[in-house]
C-alpha cells in the first residue's frame, strides 16, 4: 500500500475539481450532480483515511514533487499525519454537510441553495481546503485559500438576498485585505531567502537579522489570523455566516476558520520556531476567548450565539500554540478536531430548528421538547460536548490544554487556565440558555419569564422569523451522523488523541530538506527512507 499512496496524494485535488466540472456540465440534472459529489466526497475520504494510516504506520510523510520537478523546485504536495488528520476530518463534514444540503434542496426546490451552482462551489470549495492542508510550499498555500474564498464567496451569496449580498460584500472584502496580505508576505519572503519551500524557510530563516524574521513572522500571523477570525480581526465572522443558507454556514463554521488555524500552526512550528511571539499569541488568545464568549451571552438569536462561540473557541486553539510544548501542539490538534465536528453539528441541528419552529430567536421558539424530541436531542449532544462537560471530547481537549500550560507553570499560564475555564463556563450558559428557552418553556409560560429575558430584545436578529417548512429525512440523518460522529470523538479519544500527541512531537522538529528529498525518493521507489521525527 505505501508503494502506490505517493500516487493517492495529488487525487485529493484533482478529484474534487474533476467532480465540480462534470458538475458544472450537468447543471440541469440534479440526479447526477448529487450522484458526481456524494461519490467524490466518499472517495477523497477513503484515499485520506489510507493516507492517514500510511504515514502514521509508517512512521514517514510522504513528499510528492507535482509534475516531476525536483524538490524543491516544483509544486511539493506534503502528506504527514496532520495534513491526512484534516482531509480526513474535513472530507467527513463536507459529506454530512452536503447530504444535509440534498435534503434541504429536495424540500425547497432549491430555492436557498440552487443545484447548478451549489455544486460546482462545493467541490471546488473542498478542493481548496484540501490544497491547503497538504500544500509544502506558501504559495501553493496561498492557492489553496484562493480556491477556497472563490468558492465561498459564491455559497455565501447564494438566494442573492438583500442580507446576503450586504454581508457577502463584508466577507469578500475582508478575505481580499488578508489575501493581499498573505500575497505581499510571500513576496518578501522569496525575496529575503529566495524560496517559498516551507522547508527551506525553516533552514534559511535564521540566517536573516531577527527585525526582518519579526516582520515576515508578524506578517503572515495577521494574514492567517483575519482567516481564522482571531480577536479583534474577528469583527466580520458573526454577521457573515448566519445570514447564508444552513448548510453553507455549517461548513464554513467547522472548517474555514480551521485552514487559517492551521497554517498559523505552520507558521509556529516550522517557519518561526526560533522567532519567539509565544507572549503576544497569549494574550490574543486569552482576548479572543473572553470577548467571544461575551459576545454570544448577549445574542438572542441560535446562529449568532454559534458564530460568536466559534470566535471565542478559537482562542484555545491559540492558547496551545503559544505554550508551544508537544503536549499542548497535540491537544491543539485535538480540540480543533473536536471543533470541526461539533461545531458543524450544532450549526446543522439549528438548521433544523429554524425549518422547525420558522425562527432561531430563542426568544419566539418554544415548546419544541414535546413538538421535536429528536432535534432536542440532536442539539443538546454537541452543546454539552462544546460546553466542555465530562465525559466528552471538548473536556478532553481543554483539559489536555490545561494540563499542558500547567506543565509550564507560568503566572501568565495560570491567567490563561482561569479565562479558559471561565469561557468554558460561560458556553456551556449560553448554549443551556437556548435549550431552555427553545425547548423546556412552553408555549403559555408566563410573562415572568418574557421578562427575565426582554434585555435581550434588542439583540440583533431577535425578532427575525422564517416559513416553517418540513424536515426531510435526510437532512435529519445527516445530523444524527455528525452527532455520532461527535460521539465516537469521546468513545475513540484514546486513540485519536494518540494520534494526535504523534503530532504534536513530529511538528516541534521540523523536517530538512535532506529528509523532505529522501521522502521524495522514497516515495517514488528510490532506496532511501526518511522517517517523521
Amino acid at each position: 500500500m505505501s508503494g502506490i499512496a505517493p500516487a493517492l496524494v495529488p487525487l485529493l485535488v484533482t478529484l474534487p475539481l474533476l467532480g465540480a466540472a462534470i458538475a458544472l456540465i450537468a447543471g440541469g440534472h440534479r440526479r447526477t450532480q448529487i450522484i458526481v459529489s456524494v461519490v467524490t466526497l466518499s472517495v477523497v475520504f477513503i484515499i485520506a483515511a489510507t493516507l492517514l494510516v500510511v504515514v502514521d504506520v509508517g512512521n514517514q510523510a510522504i513528499a510528492v514533487s507535482v509534475g516531476g520537478w525536483p524538490i524543491p523546485f516544483g509544486i511539493v504536495l506534503y502528506v504527514d499525519r496532520l495534513a491526512a488528520l484534516l482531509v480526513v476530518v474535513s472530507s467527513v463534514v463536507l459529506l454530512a454537510v452536503l447530504l444535509f444540503s440534498v435534503g434541504q434542496g429536495a424540500a425547497d426546490g432549491d430555492d436557498d441553495t440552487p443545484v447548478s451552482i451549489f455544486h460546482p462551489s462545493y467541490l471546488i470549495l473542498a478542493a481548496g481546503i484540501f490544497t491547503a492542508f497538504i500544500a509544502g510550499d506558501l504559495f501553493n498555500l496561498y492557492v489553496g485559500f484562493e480556491i477556497l474564498l472563490v468558492a465561498s464567496y459564491v455559497l455565501i451569496t447564494l438566494g442573492s438576498t438583500e442580507s446576503r449580498i450586504r454581508t457577502g460584500v463584508v466577507y469578500i472584502v475582508v478575505s481580499l485585505v488578508s489575501s493581499i496580505l498573505f500575497l505581499a508576505a510571500i513576496a518578501m519572503i522569496y525575496g529575503a531567502l529566495g524560496t517559498v519551500n516551507m522547508v527551506q524557510i525553516s533552514e534559511r530563516m535564521g540566517e536573516l537579522p531577527q527585525q526582518t524574521q519579526l516582520v515576515l513572522h508578524l506578517m503572515l500571523l495577521l494574514a492567517f489570523s483575519i482567516k481564522a477570525a482571531v480577536f479583534p480581526l474577528s469583527f466580520w465572522l458573526p454577521d457573515s455566516y448566519p445570514t447564508a443558507p444552513a448548510p453553507v454556514t455549517a461548513v464554513f463554521a467547522g472548517l474555514l476558520t480551521k485552514v487559517g488555524v492551521y497554517a498559523i500552526i505552520r507558521t509556529e512550528t516550522e517557519l518561526f520556531l526560533d522567532n519567539d511571539v509565544n507572549f503576544l499569541l497569549m494574550v490574543v488568545a486569552l482576548a479572543t476567548m473572553i470577548v467571544g464568549i461575551l459576545g454570544a451571552v448577549a445574542q438572542a438569536e441560535l446562529k449568532r450565539i454559534l458564530s460568536f462561540t466559534l470566535v471565542s473557541h478559537i482562542g484555545y486553539m491559540i492558547f496551545g500554540i503559544a505554550i508551544a510544548t508537544p503536549a499542548s501542539i497535540g491537544a491543539t490538534i485535538y480540540y480543533m478536531v473536536h471543533h470541526i465536528v461539533v461545531q458543524t453539528t450544532l450549526f446543522l441541528a439549528v438548521g433544523l430548528i429554524e425549518r422547525r419552529a420558522g425562527s432561531t430567536s430563542i426568544l419566539r421558539v418554544k415548546g419544541l421538547m414535546r413538538a421535536a424530541p429528536v432535534i432536542a436531542i440532536l442539539y443538546f449532544i454537541p452543546a454539552v460536548n462544546l460546553g466542555g462537560l465530562p465525559p466528552f471530547s471538548g473536556f478532553i481537549g481543554k483539559f489536555a490544554l490545561f494540563e499542558a500550560a500547567a506543565d509550564v507553570g507560568t503566572p501568565v499560564m495560570l491567567v490563561l487556565i482561569v479565562g479558559g475555564v471561565a469561557t468554558s463556563l460561560l458556553t456551556l450558559y449560553a448554549l443551556m440558555r437556548a435549550w431552555n428557552l427553545a425547548f423546556w418553556r412552553e408555549e403559555d409560560d408566563s410573562a415572568e419569564t418574557e421578562a427575565r429575558i426582554s434585555y435581550l430584545g434588542a439583540s440583533p436578529a431577535a425578532a427575525v422569523e422564517t416559513e416553517r417548512r418540513v424536515i426531510p429525512k435526510i437532512m435529519t440523518a445527516a445530523t444524527t451522523g455528525m452527532v455520532a460522529v461527535t460521539v465516537a470523538l469521546t468513545i475513540f479519544a484514546g486513540p485519536i488523541y494518540d494520534v494526535c500527541a504523534r503530532i504534536g512531537a513530529s511538528l516541534l522538529e521540523p523536517v530538512t530538506l535532506v529528509q523532505l528529498e529522501q521522502q521524495h525518493d522514497d516515495s517514488t521507489g528510490g532506496t532511501q527512507k526518511g522517517d517523521l521525527p
